[in-house]
């Protein structure tokens, strides 16, 4: 993926320069995930799985995604500031990736401010994406680094430690620039269904049992990989060439890094790599070839409407 005159998106709280440390072990991690931060504990490379398993299987997403949970608040001025409270010191690879997770923001500003009232008929309000750096404090409650990149209803926010897009690549094996703006933009699509209900029609759900909501937190995740696809296709389609200043090119390649990104961080994939054994019970975000073929459609149609996993997945 290559930006030429694209610029940065402006909704940024860029905390890195903020300070502060990895939370204090001991009891459950967030969204119910504990990390072995104790003596004894594992080396680095097991740790760092268990951290991408951790975003991809291991947490049950509406926990995040409720708004509803009752979870320490942030302070006001942690929650409003821009920039950070201290300069931030990064290194030139962080920098570039400051850089390219703004700019990809910014297009999914494009694309959803321009797709979301044709589909459904309301204006489209832009989220705020949260930089930050081993630990933050959100409306969704205190979060670590382990957790990975995550969406809180609660501020209508994205937060994202850049340094999770070393492990997608090293550990996982989920490698390319457009890998990462998968990513961003699957959170981004958490950040559409909050804004038309859909997590909180799921979370009404824990009432039918946790086989049925763990099923429909499946199609939750299902469906923020389609409207990934969504604003893959709006990009290729609509944001290249000279039809906008905004020069944006998905290079040859491209489409390819996102599928096998969407395949190495399926349920099945993850829990094989993992434990050595498959367990479609505990699945939080559907299988590899799920989430390959629901990004896949959303880049084909471009349409945010055209295909809905609530319906057509079984």
């Amino acid at each position: 993926m290559r930006f030429e005159n694209q610029e940065e998106s402006q909704n940024v709280d860029d905390r890195r320069g903020g300070g502060g440390g990895a939370p204090s072990g001991g009891g459950p991690g967030f969204g119910g995930f504990q990390l072995p931060m104790g003596r004894g504990g594992m080396g680095i490379g097991g740790l760092l799985i268990m951290l991408v398993v951790a975003w991809f299987a291991g947490i049950n997403p509406l926990q995040l995604l409720s708004g509803n949970a009752q979870l320490p608040q942030a302070n006001a001025s942690q929650q409003q500031r821009r920039g950070g409270s201290a300069p931030v010191q990064e290194s030139a690879v962080e920098g570039a990736r400051a850089v390219f997770v703004k700019k990809v923001l910014a297009t999914t500003e494009t694309c959803w401010r321009d797709l979301f009232p044709k589909a459904f008929g309301k204006a489209y309000q832009d989220p705020v994406l949260v930089l930050f750096r081993d630990q933050v404090n959100s409306a969704c409650g205190e979060a670590g680094a382990s957790v990975g990149p995550f969406y809180c209803p609660g501020d209508k926010q994205v937060y994202i430690d850049l340094s999770f897009f070393d492990v997608m690549e090293r550990q996982l094996g989920a490698k390319g620039d457009f890998a990462q703006a998968y990513v961003v933009a699957h959170e981004v699509g958490h950040h559409v269904q909050n804004l038309l209900g859909t997590n909180r029609k799921v979370q009404a759900m824990q009432r039918l049992g946790e086989r049925e909501y763990n099923r429909a937190s499946v199609k939750l995740e299902l469906q923020a990989d389609y409207y990934a696809g969504v604003w893959a296709h709006y990009v290729d389609k609509n944001l290249r060439g000279d039809k906008t200043k905004e020069r944006v090119t998905i290079e040859p390649g491209d489409f390819e890094e996102a599928i096998n990104a969407a395949q190495q961080i399926g349920d099945d994939t993850l829990q094989r790599k993992s434990t050595g054994t498959v367990v479609p019970e505990k699945f939080t975000h559907g299988t590899s070839a799920q989430r390959m073929k629901w990004f896949r459609l959303g880049f084909e149609t471009g349409d945010p409407t055209a295909h809905d996993p609530f319906v057509e997945e079984k």
